[in-house]
C-alpha cells in the first residue's frame, strides 16, 4: 500500500510504515500528481481534500489528524466510496488548557478575580465540554450554548446565543465551521453580533477563523470599548490580517491544539482507523512515543500567594503562551510576501508543549482544597 501524508503529522513514518510505503510532503503542496498510485491520504487542516485533489487517484482512505473537517469535501468522498476519518477529540485537552492559560494570564494583567466572572461557551462538544469542566474548576460560572445538542438532548442548561451575549463577561467559541443548514457558523459573530457585545466583553476564538468576521471584529476593536480579544485562528490563514493582529491582546498561529500529546494522539487515532479499514492487526509500537515532560514537577508553597496566582504560575510554567504571542507578532515586521510562510513555519517548527497531566504539583505545606483544584484541572498531585 502507498500512503501519502502531511510531513507535519508526528511519527507518521514510524507508525504507518507497518502498513505500507509512506511518502511525506508539505500539506499545502499536496497535488493530484503526488497522489498517483496512492491508496491512503493523511492530512492536516491546511490541505483541501476535494474532487480537484483526488480526481483520477486510487485513494480509498482519507484521514485528517485534526478535529476540524471543514477542509474535507465529505460529500464527494461519500459519493466516491472513499472511507473518511478524523481525529475528533484528540487535542481537546490541549485547547482547553490553552483557554485556561490565556484566562489566567489576562486575569493577572487586568486584576480580574475569575471566580466572580461568567464564561459563555459557544459549542459544547469534545472541546467545549472540557473547557466547561476546567473553567468550573477555576471557579468561573459557565453558561453553555449549543443548539444542536440542545435539540438532541433537551438539556435545560443550554441557553440561546443572545442570552450568552447579554450575560457573559467572557465568550469562547468551540464550534465547527459550517456554511449551510440551521446552525451555520460561518461569520456566526458578524457585524450585528459583534455590535451587540457589551463594552468590556472578552472574546476568544480557537475554533475556525471564519466563525468570527475578522473585518467586523477589527471595526469593533477600533471603537476601543471591547475587552481583550484572544485569537488563535484567523480568516485567510496563513495570510492573516496584521492590523487585526495588532489589536488583539493575545494572538497565536493556530496552535491551541498543538500540545505534543494532542498531535501524537491524532496520529495514533488515524493509525487505528486505517488498521480497521484494512482489517489488519495493530503492530506498530505506540507506547513510548512521548519525550519526558519539560516540566515534570512544580513545587508550590500555598502560604505565599493567592490560589489564582499559584494556578497562573503553574499553567504558565507548562505553557508559555506569551512566547507564542510574541513570535506571531514578529509578522508585523515582515514584508507581506513573507508573512504567510512565516505563519506556516511557526506551526511546522512548534516547540514541544506537554499537557498538565504530565506535571506533578508538590504542595508544601499540604493544602487539600488547593490539591483538589489542581487535580480537577488535570495536574498530578
Amino acid at each position: 500500500m502507498k500512503i501519502i501524508a502531511d510531513e507535519n503529522i508526528p511519527f507518521v513514518r514510524e507508525i504507518f510504515s507497518s502498513l505500507g510505503q509512506v511518502t511525506c510532503h508539505p500539506g499545502r503542496q499536496l497535488t493530484a500528481e503526488l497522489l498517483a498510485g496512492a491508496q491512503a491520504l493523511l492530512v492536516r487542516s491546511v490541505t483541501r481534500v476535494d474532487e480537484k485533489l483526488l480526481a483520477g487517484s486510487p485513494i480509498r482512505f482519507v484521514g485528517t489528524a485534526t478535529i476540524g473537517t471543514d477542509h474535507i469535501d465529505q460529500s464527494f468522498l461519500q459519493d466516491r466510496g472513499i472511507t473518511f476519518t478524523s481525529a475528533a477529540g484528540s487535542n481537546s485537552t490541549s485547547v482547553a488548557e490553552y483557554i485556561m492559560t490565556a484566562l489566567l494570564v489576562l486575569a493577572q494583567k487586568y486584576a480580574w478575580k475569575l471566580s466572580t466572572m461568567t464564561l459563555g461557551i459557544i459549542g459544547v462538544g469534545n472541546i467545549g465540554s472540557k473547557v466547561e469542566k476546567l473553567a468550573q474548576a477555576l471557579g468561573l460560572q459557565v453558561i453553555p450554548n449549543d443548539p444542536p445538542l440542545q435539540r438532541s438532548t433537551g438539556d435545560p442548561r443550554f441557553v440561546s446565543l443572545d442570552q450568552v451575549l447579554a450575560q457573559a463577561q467572557i465568550i469562547t467559541c468551540h464550534v465547527p465551521l459550517t456554511r449551510s443548514g440551521p446552525d451555520t457558523t460561518f461569520h456566526l459573530f458578524d457585524q450585528s453580533k459583534l455590535e451587540t457585545l457589551k463594552p468590556g466583553t472578552v472574546l476568544f476564538n480557537t475554533s475556525r477563523g471564519p466563525v468570527v468576521d475578522n473585518q467586523a471584529l477589527k471595526t469593533r476593536l477600533l471603537k476601543g470599548d471591547l475587552g481583550p480579544v484572544v485569537l488563535d485562528v484567523w480568516e485567510n490563514e496563513p495570510q492573516i490580517d496584521v492590523e487585526l493582529l495588532k489589536l488583539t491582546s493575545l494572538a497565536t498561529p493556530h496552535i491551541a491544539g498543538y500540545s505534543y500529546d494532542g498531535k501524537v494522539n491524532g496520529t495514533i487515532m488515524l493509525y487505528r482507523r486505517l488498521c480497521q479499514f484494512l482489517d489488519q492487526p495493530e503492530t506498530a509500537n505506540t507506547d513510548n512515543l512521548m519525550p519526558p515532560p519539560p516540566v515534570p514537577q512544580i513545587d508550590l508553597d500555598p502560604t505565599t500567594d493567592t490560589e489564582q496566582q499559584l494556578l497562573t504560575h503553574s499553567f504558565t510554567r507548562i505553557y508559555d503562551i506569551a512566547a507564542d504571542d510574541q513570535r506571531l507578532r514578529e509578522t508585523t515586521r515582515l514584508e507581506p510576501s513573507k508573512r504567510g510562510p512565516y505563519f506556516d513555519s511557526l506551526r511546522k517548527n512548534y516547540p514541544i508543549r506537554r499537557e498538565a497531566s504530565n506535571t506533578r504539583i508538590i504542595l508544601s505545606p499540604p493544602n487539600n482544597t488547593l490539591a483538589q483544584k489542581f487535580s480537577a484541572l488535570g495536574f498530578q498531585i
